[in-house]
């Protein structure tokens, strides 16, 4: 039939000008880096000639208001139409018939201008693109008033990148990206494709095989072991945290209080009735958010909620960066934990993890044919105790997908600090390598510069743009530095995990109480380094897995003292310098070790010594929160006073918290001998009452009488001017202020 174009009318399709073969051959062999340039509309001096492709076409009709055209077939799928007299934009629409009998009829990708502009191109190339999930990855947006998704990946050694989805039977004939030049970004809009859409990346590499890969920037993935990429809108979830926001910007937590809650989203709590599944982060975030405010804590921490394959991972070998892990439900559910959490009070800090990536072949590892991420060379690119394949830190497009990924969590999720996991392994070069097995850097020495700099990049971009936010380091040796601002020469993070005092605090109180005088030094010798960083004080997960046992079964004794000397060893953690973290059961005395398939044994709360227990967790965390003297001087020297730190004989430590004016005395008895008529010299006048008692019969313990108050004498002690005469509970903390 005939059809209408301006003032023009055709009975046959004029094909334009016929592209030259090779270019016909590159589309049709999957090898074209720029399909845009031959399909979609272009300018002619006749006026503007449309091409499409469709491999399994037989013809192809071009759809133009109320009118419809032939347009001339050119073979093997490849279909042309001039259209005389028109000029760009032209809006139309392609209609492709099939031997079948079908049709499909859509709007033309190729018509379209790219998604992404130079200054994108640019900042990416140099490693500072600050919102790059804003730019990479799946976008739902609208182009020329069509609404659809705009997908753009960094694959620079590939040959062809495609778009593949139900949305065109998985065929990566059908949508081949365009490359945006030698940076190595491939770039595409389709129209109609919504969110919900499952994706993939097919990937033609430069040896001409196939691989096919999920969105390194997918913010959202399908459940494992699934792993399919899923078009996800930008979010408008109503955020009800507006006042922790804004004051965030406005806090110093090295001078607020800080206790961390860590858990494992996934085994907190599980539901036995439906096949002990896990919770959901909407049914998750009522329930954590009210016990640990009832326990006093100021943050929680997740251990990674990053989407990842294997959950005997637990989170730590991550292959959705950008994607909250979706066994527990949708990004905007777990925009609700973190809403939830702050309402209550409570900071949220997640476990992330920047050194290494799993080998799953559908994820990073060596993503367009090349080892694109990771290192080439074993020596660099592979971890021995994972299994893993390491970041290269020194590719610009490696790090910003790192930086950017940090300030997405605190920006769309409102996060308000990362804990960043083994940043040891980052730092040298030989980490858990034999020699033979690394290669020196350009200087000669061990340190991995690139880590070393790119840590530094990244702990200064949370500084400048998510001002409040925090970074922690698990970081295990005597790096210098690690709490140092960037400018100082440092590495820029706020805390570091103090990992000797965690191994030599549980080594001494697994020793039997006998002869713990002779090993004292093994808990004073932490404040000897106490100020060369900014510690928080860890126990955490690794401490109560792999035949280590539970806090409660690592203590020695009998149940009573098992459950004294855990008391004693969290009064012990609550009450020196540095900020706190506990891990999810130890607040019940938890006996068996942490398994990640099965809840918490919150029916221990329900026994006399467990609940007990978990009152004393408690009891502590307010006293924590109430008393700036245990925190508000916790990296300055000015904050801490021993009073005696050389009793081996009684196995006593004595200290003082300060923060001007204001002190709390620490008094720990690490024997179940009861000690009367005590002496201690205290830095205060008139009398001393107790603010918390171990070993009170409420928490499970023995009840040894103490007297709720003493009064100062005028007797020299200690180097104190005055003292006081106390009795000590078997097993026992006593934490004491002056009676104002």
């Amino acid at each position: 039939m005939n059809s209408e174009f301006g003032n023009r009318t055709w009975a046959e399709p004029v094909p334009g000008p016929i592209p030259a073969p090779d270019e016909a051959i590159r589309l049709q062999t999957g090898s074209h880096a720029d399909p845009h340039s031959l399909l979609g509309a272009h300018p002619d001096s006749r006026g503007v000639v449309v091409r499409a492709y469709h491999p399994d076409a037989l013809d192809c009709t071009l759809v133009l208001g109320g009118t419809t055209r032939p347009m001339a077939a050119l073979g093997d799928g490849l279909f042309a139409l001039l259209l005389p007299d028109a000029i760009l934009p032209v809006a139309y629409r392609l209609r492709f018939h099939f031997a079948n009998g079908e049709s499909w009829e859509r709007e033309d990708p190729y018509r379209f201008a790219p998604t992404l502009g130079e200054m994108d191109l640019h900042l990416f190339g140099e490693g500072t693109h600050r919102r790059l999930w804003n730019v990479l990855g799946a976008r739902v947006r609208e182009m020329d008033g069509v609404k659809g998704t705009g997908f753009a990946v960094w694959a620079p050694n590939a040959k062809r990148v495609s778009v593949i989805g139900e949305f065109c039977g998985w065929d990566g004939r059908i949508y081949p990206m365009r490359s945006m030049g030698g940076g190595g970004v491939w770039e595409i809009f389709i129209p109609e494709v919504d969110a919900g859409e499952f994706y993939r990346f097919e990937i033609v590499a430069a040896s001409g095989s196939l691989r096919v890969k999920t969105d390194p920037y997918a913010r959202r993935l399908e459940v494992p072991p699934a792993h399919a990429s899923i078009v996800t809108a930008d979010s408008r979830y109503p955020w009800g945290d507006g006042e922790w926001m804004q004051a965030r910007s406005r806090r110093n937590l090295q001078r607020e209080p800080m206790s961390v809650y860590e858990l494992h989203a996934g085994s907190w709590a599980r539901v036995p009735e439906e096949g002990n599944r896990s919770l959901t982060y909407r049914e998750l975030a009522p329930m954590l958010a009210a016990h640990v405010r009832s326990l006093g804590f100021t943050h929680v921490e997740l251990m990674p909620i990053m989407e990842h394959p294997f959950g005997g991972s637990w989170g730590y070998q991550v292959s959705g960066y950008y994607a909250p892990s979706a066994r527990y439900g949708l990004p905007d559910d777990f925009r609700f934990l973190v809403d939830t959490l702050h309402q209550a009070g409570l900071g949220v800090i997640l476990d992330w993890v920047p050194a290494h990536f799993p080998k799953d072949d559908w994820a990073l590892r060596r993503f367009d044919g090349s080892a694109l991420y990771e290192h080439e060379d074993p020596r660099l690119g592979e971890h021995p105790d994972w299994g893993t394949l390491i970041f290269n830190f020194g590719r610009n497009e490696v790090r910003n997908f790192l930086i950017a990924n940090a300030l997405y969590w605190m920006n769309e999720f409102h996060v308000d600090g990362l804990r960043v996991d083994a940043v040891a392994s980052m730092l040298y070069l030989d980490y858990s390598r034999e020699p033979g097995e690394w290669l020196r850097n350009r200087y000669g020495g061990r340190e991995n510069l690139e880590a070393i700099d790119f840590i530094r990049s990244l702990n200064e971009a949370v500084r400048e743009d998510a001002p409040g936010c925090f970074m922690v380091a698990e970081e295990s040796t005597a790096w210098p530095g690690v709490t140092t601002p960037v400018a100082n020469g440092g590495l820029g993070f706020t805390f570091k995990w103090n990992m000797g005092w965690m191994h030599d605090t549980l080594k001494f109180f697994a020793q039997d109480p006998l002869w713990r005088g002779d090993h004292l030094d093994s808990l004073t010798f932490a404040m000897v380094y106490e100020y060369s960083e900014r510690f928080t004080m860890p126990l955490s997960h690794d401490e109560v897995v792999h035949g280590k046992r539970s806090l409660l079964e690592r203590m020695p004794g009998d149940d009573w003292q098992k459950f004294a000397n855990l008391r004693l060893l969290l009064a012990y953690q609550f009450t020196r310098p540095g900020k706190k973290l506990l891990f999810m059961g130890s607040e019940v005395a938890q006996r068996r070790e942490w398994d990640h398939d099965s809840s918490v044994d919150w029916h221990l709360r329900d026994t006399p010594m467990h609940g007990s227990f978990e009152h004393f967790v408690s009891a502590l965390g307010q006293v924590y929160r109430e008393h700036s003297s245990l925190w508000a001087l916790d990296h300055e020297p000015e904050g801490f006073r021993w009073i005696d730190a050389s009793d081996r004989a009684n196995s006593v430590l004595a200290f003082v918290r300060q923060d001007g004016e204001q002190h709390v005395v620490v008094v720990l008895n690490f024997t179940p001998v009861p000690r009367a008529d005590y002496r201690i010299g205290v830095p205060g006048r008139g009398k001393y009452r107790i603010l918390l008692n171990s070993d009170n019969e409420t928490f499970g313990g023995s009840g040894a009488p103490v007297r709720t108050s003493v009064a100062v004498e005028n007797t020299p002690f200690h180097g104190f001017e005055r003292s006081v005469a106390l009795t000590l509970p078997p097993l026992g903390a006593l934490l004491l202020m002056v009676d104002s």
